[in-house]
């Protein structure tokens, strides 16, 4: 019988750790408005998105640029036993010679405006990716900090059991080596304690990990403990119109505005390519002293390559084909885009009337009943078993209604995340 005590007490102090160690720990009560500042200001993930929008940008001043021009000369070194003879001989004939030339690309078919809009488009496709990542990682902080409020409520209702259920253990060891009670009762109720702070350090665990994971996000790299700042009330959600949310997510939603990006690019590369089919023209001009007809010979030089044999064919279908691909990939995203609004709508619906199914006041009195079913088992006004199946109903409710609280801010939350902005608080 007094064997399982220890363990009952081990695992209560131990399922105790957190809130221990919350007290040794520096605490961060924060409301979620300043939980998203924070990690706007801090998360790493963000600032190299950021720097990757910077570098992309920088590409469209470099296709701005014009090629640098080629500087070609030729002169003599040694002649006729002289080395780098330049000028006169003494009969004041010329010697030496030497050769200048200057040569300039200059890109034909509007290429060069072309490469400006493929620089431009893909700098816009960077800030869209950093808006997901954004959307994503948003998304992810508002469901740590609202899970972290469900576990920490969690926590309290099993600490207030525990409470409950050793004064009821203490008191019944009296009465038990006191032969007043049976045997298999005070079992049974160390058995109930037992489950319970077994459910208690379930919770605490996963607790735990979501600390880590919200401090990740904010960058914390001590052991503060996070107190979220919120309310158990629920709010009145407002109407829409569900073809309104789609025609939102269209405006907002930063991966299905990639997938369009992603068709202007590969229609702006397809132009591109075509271009590429038009030969470049290299022209300049030149000078020669003392080795052509004239002894001072200025021409202008012109060459262009012949389109004979490439004419980028290669290159241009895989242009097409792409451009069609992505295409496909659109009809795709329309479709994926259309049902996961409303398919988060619906279920934003549903767990909002769940929400407001109970009764006025009902979590309130049952919360009050906890004490009261404690008591009357003392007074012997209940039996053993419906002490226990009070006891645990009791738990069950108030876990319940706190997974029905998150249920329903991540039903908000998910809407959001579909939509790309803030359709519902």
């Amino acid at each position: 019988m007094n064997h399982r005590l220890p363990l009952v007490f081990f695992l209560f102090f131990f399922s105790c750790h957190v809130l221990m160690a919350q007290e040794k720990a520096d605490t961060l009560t924060i409301a979620l408005p300043d939980a998203e500042k924070i990690f706007f200001e801090r998360n790493l993930t963000l600032l190299a998105g950021k720097y990757n929008i910077d570098a992309n940008k920088a590409l469209i001043d470099q296709a701005k640029l014009w090629d640098n021009p080629f500087l070609i000369t030729d002169q003599n070194i040694y002649a006729d036993g002289k080395w780098f003879a330049h000028g006169k001989d003494v009969n004041g004939n010329p010697e030496g010679q030497f050769f200048v030339q200057i040569q300039q690309l200059i890109k034909t078919a509007g290429k060069r405006g072309k490469l400006i809009q493929l620089a431009t488009t893909n700098t816009r496709l960077a800030e869209l990716q950093f808006n997901d990542l954004l959307r994503n990682l948003k998304y992810q902080l508002r469901s740590d900090y609202y899970t972290i409020t469900q576990l920490l409520n969690n926590h309290k209702v099993y600490a207030r059991e525990a409470v409950e259920l050793q004064r009821l253990v203490a008191g019944m060891q009296q009465q038990l080596q006191a032969g007043n009670i049976a045997q298999k009762d005070f079992i049974r109720v160390q058995a109930l304690l037992l489950s319970m702070q077994q459910d208690m350090l379930t919770n605490d665990r996963q607790l735990q990990d979501v600390q880590t994971e919200m401090r990740t996000l904010l960058q914390m790299t001590d052991i503060t403990f996070i107190q979220p700042v919120t309310t158990d009330s629920v709010s009145a959600l407002p109407s829409f119109v569900v073809d309104t949310l789609v025609n939102t997510a269209r405006v907002y939603n930063s991966a299905y505005l990639i997938q369009q990006q992603q068709l202007l690019y590969q229609q702006q590369n397809l132009s591109y390519q075509k271009a590429l089919r038009s030969p470049d023209l290299t022209v300049g001009p030149e000078y020669d002293h003392n080795s052509n007809y004239a002894p001072n010979y200025v021409g202008l030089t012109i060459s262009l390559p012949l389109p004979v044999f490439n004419r980028n064919q290669g290159n241009i279908k895989s242009a097409e084909y792409s451009v069609k691909q992505q295409e496909t990939v659109i009809q795709q995203s329309e479709t994926v885009l259309n049902n996961s609004v409303k398919n988060a709508y619906q279920k934003l619906l549903l767990t909002y009337q769940q929400s407001s199914a109970a009764p006025a006041g009902f979590y309130q009195r049952y919360d009050q009943l906890i004490s009261n079913v404690v008591e009357s088992y003392r007074a012997r006004q209940l039996s053993l078993l419906e002490f226990i199946d009070l006891f645990e109903a009791y738990r069950d409710t108030q876990t319940r209604l706190q997974q029905q609280l998150l249920n329903l801010r991540l039903a908000k939350e998910e809407l959001n995340f579909e939509t790309g902005t803030d359709v519902v608080k």
